[in-house]
């Protein structure tokens, strides 16, 4: 597959890069005294902190560059009035890898060995962090709260550096089969995934969790990044027979499928989406006629949904998005999941014992119930030993008039489901 590809040659440009630079930031960067004696500390002193984060402001999956917008108006907030994390002021700075693994290692160099980063503060995309997490774990750089939901992340032990944040894609997958165990228990499934480690993951998690029910997956069709649509796919899965439609796809080809879904006037099926293409700016160039009952999942708090109208943080989000990113709207999820994701750092770096690589390392790796105030009430941040998922609990919504609606309880898939296992 052209993804194995792509991954492999970015593989191949790290290692070399991992053999030219020893691996570590030697000559160019610093350690601590004291009782964190030796620790790394390049990108940080006493009164800032240097972060670097790779996104898809480009391509294909353009639609997550409004996410580092969300991470501005936190950061930009928190610097002008609250002096910092700790004192000091954050430089968040944004490189575009276009959705493109080598571009992503190309990105993650210049990072940290000429912009001498702190750490890498999100990547986003399984591609791009499979590509480049091998680097910041040999140059022991914190890779924290990748944006993926890759289940390998909090799995995978040889990896201590990197981190996710988001409840990964089996988990997800798990709260629709537990939806559909309850509301479709023989459903018949069509699946339309996109073909790599994202949507393979999400897929056999969900796999995993219908196994031994009535439910059943009659079709699958898969597409690649670099189709131009996913018309032809959608076509083939209407002729299934399948009533369940599982969707699990990036923001432009989740909302190719919605309107394909639409088109496809002799086939109806309850419409799942993935959370990562369930945003409002997927779903409006459908027409909001045409996906209405459409359901999905979260863990954060929506900014379109009037619940949250009077709610403390939403209200200081929107507040700050207007002063600080006056052109970003803020009723775009995804500057709410960057704004989120940015308090999530900041809470986890002010919990470090030592204000060093390792001890931002220890430190989101041993998070104790960490409350978010962007996150669902029920949702909080825990990791410790053998757990390294930050997020694990999720709340159905189902689309009616113009927004998501939450429905049932927030499942923490810990206790519903018991720990994901290493694949």
């Amino acid at each position: 597959m052209r993804r194995t590809t792509a991954v492999s040659a970015a593989a191949l440009l790290l290692a070399s890069a991992a053999a030219a630079c020893g691996g570590r930031d030697e000559g160019g960067g610093s350690t601590a005294e004291g009782q964190c004696e030796g620790q790394q500390t390049t990108g940080i002193t006493a009164d800032s902190i240097k972060l670097g984060g790779i996104y898809p402001l480009s391509g294909p999956a353009s639609a997550y560059g409004a996410i580092p917008k969300g991470i501005k108006a936190y950061f930009d907030y928190v610097n002008a009035e609250k002096g910092g994390i700790d004192g000091r002021k954050v430089e968040f700075i944004v490189r575009d890898d276009g959705y493109q693994p080598p571009k992503a290692v190309e990105e993650a160099r210049r990072l940290v060995e000429q912009e001498q980063v702190f750490a890498l503060f999100q990547t986003l995309g399984t591609p791009s962090t499979t590509a480049t997490w091998d680097y910041a774990n040999q140059r022991k750089v914190p890779q924290v709260f990748v944006a993926t939901g890759a289940s390998t992340w909090g799995t995978d032990d040889e990896h201590p550096w990197t981190i996710g944040w988001q409840p990964n894609y089996v988990s997800e997958a798990r709260v629709y089969a537990q939806y559909l165990k309850q509301e479709k228990p023989n459903a018949k499934v069509a699946v339309l995934f996109q073909n790599d480690d994202f949507g393979e993951d999400l897929l056999g998690g969900f796999k995993k969790a219908i196994e031994g029910s009535g439910i059943t997956i009659v079709q699958e069709e898969s597409y690649e990044v670099s189709d131009p649509s996913v018309e032809p796919q959608m076509r083939d899965l209407a002729g299934s027979g399948a009533d369940v439609f599982l969707n699990v796809t990036t923001p432009k080809f989740g909302s190719q499928a919605l309107a394909a879904d639409a088109k496809i006037r002799d086939w109806n099926p309850l419409h799942i989406v993935n959370n990562v293409a369930a945003s409002v700016t997927v779903l409006k160039p459908v027409g909001y006629e045409n996906v209405q009952g459409v359901v999905s999942s979260t863990y954060y708090k929506d900014p379109n949904d009037p619940l949250w109208a009077d709610d403390a943080e939403m209200k200081l989000y929107r507040a700050k998005m207007k002063q600080y990113v006056p052109n970003a709207d803020p009723n775009v999820p995804y500057h709410a999941f960057g704004w989120a994701v940015a308090s999530s750092f900041h809470k986890t770096m002010e919990a470090a014992e030592c204000k060093t690589r390792e001890g931002l390392r220890d430190s989101m790796r041993n998070l104790a119930n960490v409350q978010v105030p962007m996150l669902l009430p029920g949702v909080t941040m825990q990791t410790g030993e053998g757990d390294g998922f930050p997020i694990e609990s999720m709340q159905m919504m189902r689309f009616e008039g113009e927004r998501w609606g939450l429905f049932g309880d927030v499942i923490d898939t810990r206790k519903t489901f018991g720990p994901v296992q290493h694949p």
